[in-house]
């Protein structure tokens, strides 16, 4: 059984952004006419509609005419409603009617929750620039120029920085494997294209313009499948501009940063990370090695290095006798300089150099020498192929230096024309590589093994309540604090006096804040675990004496977070650093209205969900998945028949591509679940059951099951089911479904035995649609 498959009377994101048929609603539009003349300029090989009511607004023959919605005889894929408001209000419902799901606003449109919910049709927008993916042909956008095919999928709200960013991309030689406007991101939104592209192959590095997250959960749930294979970066317009005191982006950062994301603030920087990311390889490490055949530009190099605190390479001694042995070069103050005897000689310096595992990525700085120039960046190129880790370069000067710039970049080598924007580029290449580990951590309920008593955590919340009060007293602060290990300092304790804060942020909710003297503030995200909490101490400027004992109080503060969902605020200023411990002098926290409750943006990893099953003489352990579960789940569906996968898959697959895999093993644990079964005596993954809804609050989900031979015959396949049903209970889902392929005759048995209904499909006669009411 399937639970993505494209559907009749389902939306389906397939015919969303690889559509095989579109209708263009209000083409006599300025921007409607520009989507039809962009999608017959691209050469959409698909059906293309125009509603032509009354005198003909003059189309060409690219699109098919028809008087209304009811005179098609299939319903188009997607609708494209670039018309009036009141033209979607009759138009929307008459596509739904006809069995169209998908639409894109690119006009105006008040409220398209509602009337798409009323249709039965997902509006993405309104003002959106559209869709355009250039490997099918398809520019259904308000695009002002071609969009050039490539590997960068750029998601945006607005449909004028698109055009900006595409305009940029032609001269720098970048391309588009998808432009998607989400707009005013009402209904489908980030999470829906994020989906879409974590399964995208020809996607290799995402671009977010970002203003808003409308579903925190979905949003970060998306990301961090998305991240897992390839960068992305995202930058926010007018995040200052809402709340000058930088908390709103500290926030905002330090969200999408969990999720895999980093976040610049600058255009310019914006582009040069998509310049960077597209065709440099990850950074192999933190350190970045200099090879400069000039003296200054590489300590300029080296300047801007200490400043972005990027460590230079320390070659080890067997490397730089090994150096010295081969080609003439020196170490200058961290740097590598080739000295200019040869054409080949800066590249094979730089090749050497990259070899060295302490390295983690080699900048390769090219002054102008003369007539050996052109030689030198045809060496340069084979050797920035060749490598294995990161090799960016510089070439200094205008007259003869843009030339071997431009030949260098055609090559597809990431070049730059000063030392200070390569080393930033590096510096985008370490944030990236960050981004994508801090995605990886997944805290669980419970960090540290803590012996908090809730009684008496639950009996202080209730006191307050009892006096509908939203704050706490100091006596009742003192008691919580202390229930997780947070202590009032001692009389005349001396030592360095830190901020910690918890603040409900509007987008995000619950977030952690730490400032230290002399520095910025630094953001996180509960719930945190012990290696979170040690980068954000260190972030905020604290010696390494001091980030372990720092990083358990966030970690307990957290926790508290986690535990007491009624907290809406809390402070502690200041909190007290000293080799004696840790204390606070005072705190104050703040409650939430009676019927409000913390939503995390990030879910804890549900490890109460854990829960041992036996048979025959065999253990295993039924658990909620988790992103490091991705091997040995890869490994199951190896193991597989291939009957069995077509009978999952729905077609003959051989082999799931990563992207899959990690949007499998990565899944929000309120929209969806999937227990497995990992055998105790190996450690293999024999089992797996999933239920996805497609949006919070759906009472709808389907599910699927796997379960290997060797376990089969063992009850595991029904253990596995009831545990679904136990959690759709509890979350509320009321209606699971399935469909199940007719010739599939023990999973057609098993799910009725387990009390599904079974119903044969009209339009789809090679299919079964299982049907289970949780009681």
């Amino acid at each position: 059984m399937s639970i993505a498959r494209s559907q009749k009377g389902r939306f389906s994101a397939q015919r969303l952004f690889a559509p095989q048929s579109v209708l263009v609603a209000g083409h006599g539009t300025p921007e409607g006419a520009r989507v039809l003349a962009n999608m017959e300029q691209a050469g959409f090989a698909g059906a293309t509609y125009v509603i032509e009511r009354g005198r003909p607004h003059g189309q060409s023959n690219f699109a098919q005419a028809v008087p209304c919605v009811e005179a098609l005889s299939e319903p188009p894929d997607l609708a494209i409603l670039a018309g009036p408001e009141a033209d979607s209000a009759w138009l929307v419902p008459a596509l739904g009617a006809l069995g169209t799901r998908a639409a894109i606003a690119i006009s105006a449109l008040r409220d398209p929750v509602a009337l798409g919910r009323a249709s039965n049709v997902r509006i993405m927008g309104p003002m959106s620039f559209g869709v355009a993916s250039p490997g099918i042909g398809l520019n259904a956008s308000v695009a002002h120029m071609p969009v050039p095919r490539g590997r960068i999928a750029l998601i945006t709200q607005s449909a004028s920085l698109a055009r900006a960013v595409l305009d940029w991309a032609g001269p720098n030689g970048v391309g588009f494997s998808h432009i998607i406007g989400v707009g005013a991101n009402k209904d489908l939104g980030f999470g829906a294209v994020l989906d879409w592209l974590s399964r995208d192959p020809e996607t290799t590095l995402i671009l977010l313009d970002i203003r808003h997250v409308r579903e925190r959960r979905a949003f970060i749930s998306a990301a961090r499948a998305a991240s897992r294979l390839r960068p992305i970066v995202a930058i926010r317009p007018g995040g200052r501009l809402a709340d000058p005191s930088g908390r709103a982006d500290g926030v905002f950062c330090a969200a999408l940063n969990r999720a895999g994301v980093f976040v610049v603030n600058r255009l310019e920087d914006f582009l040069a990370a998509a310049e960077t990311l597209s065709r440099s390889r990850p950074a192999r490490g933190e350190a970045l090695a200099v090879v400069t055949n000039a003296i200054s530009p590489g300590r300029l190099a080296g300047d801007a290095a200490v400043l972005l605190g990027i460590r230079l390479a320390t070659l080890p001694d067997s490397a730089q006798s090994a150096l010295a042995a081969s080609v003439p070069a020196e170490l200058i103050q961290g740097l590598v300089y080739a000295h200019p005897n040869g054409p080949s000689r800066l590249a094979e310096v730089a090749s050497m150099v990259g070899a060295v595992p302490e390295v983690g990525g080699v900048l390769v700085l090219m002054t102008p020498n003369g007539d050996g120039d052109a030689a030198t960046v045809q060496a340069l190129i084979a050797a920035s192929k060749a490598a294995r880790l990161p090799m960016l370069t510089c070439v200094m000067g205008e007259t003869t230096g843009a030339p071997h710039r431009r030949a260098l970049a055609e090559a597809g080598c990431t070049v730059f024309a000063t030392p200070e924007q390569a080393v930033q580029a590096f510096h985008h290449l370490l944030r990236a590589r960050q981004a994508r580990i801090d995605a990886a951590q997944l805290p669980g309920e419970q960090v540290l093994d803590l012996a908090v008593e809730q009684g008496e955590v639950r009996e202080v919340v209730a006191s307050a309540r009892a006096e509908a009060r939203r704050s706490l007293t100091s006596l009742e602060t003192l008691k919580l604090l202390a229930a997780y290990g947070i202590r009032g300092c001692r009389p005349g304790m001396q030592g360095e006096h830190l901020a910690v804060r918890v603040l409900d942020d509007p987008m995000f909710g619950p977030a952690m804040e730490l400032t230290a003297p002399g520095y910025a503030a630094v953001f996180e995200m509960p719930p945190l675990n012990l290696p979170l909490a040690e980068a954000m101490a260190r972030r905020a400027g604290l010696g390494s004496g001091k980030v372990a004992q720092v990083a358990e109080a966030l970690v307990r503060v957290s926790q508290m977070v986690v535990d007491v969902p009624a907290i809406a605020r809390l402070e502690i200023d200041p909190l007290i650093v000293s080799a004696e411990g840790l204390g606070f002098a005072a705190a104050a926290i703040g409650l939430r209205p009676v019927n409000e409750r913390a939503y995390l943006a990030i879910p804890p990893y549900p490890q109460f969900l854990a829960r041992p099953f036996s048979a025959r003489g065999q253990e295993f352990m039924v658990r909620p998945i988790r992103p490091e579960d991705a091997h040995e789940h890869e490994a199951l569906l190896r193991r597989v028949p291939a009957e069995d996968m077509r009978y999952r898959f729905f077609s003959a697959v051989r082999q799931v591509s990563p992207e899959q895999i990690a949007r499998l093993t990565q899944i929000d644990y309120e929209r969806e679940m999937a227990f497995i079964a990992v055998r105790r005596a190996d450690g293999a993954t024999v089992g797996v059951s999933r239920l996805v809804r497609e949006r919070m609050g759906d009472p709808r989900g389907e599910f699927a099951l796997l379960v290997e031979p060797s376990a089969k015959g063992l009850g595991l396949g029904s253990h596995l089911m009831r545990r679904l049903f136990e959690w759709a209970k509890d979350v509320g889902i009321s209606e699971i479904v399935g469909e199940i392929l007719v010739d599939n005759l023990p999973m057609l048995s098993f799910v009725k035995h387990l009390g599904f209904v079974l119903a044969h499909l009209p339009e789809e006669p090679e299919l079964v649609e299982a049907v289970y009411r949780v009681g």
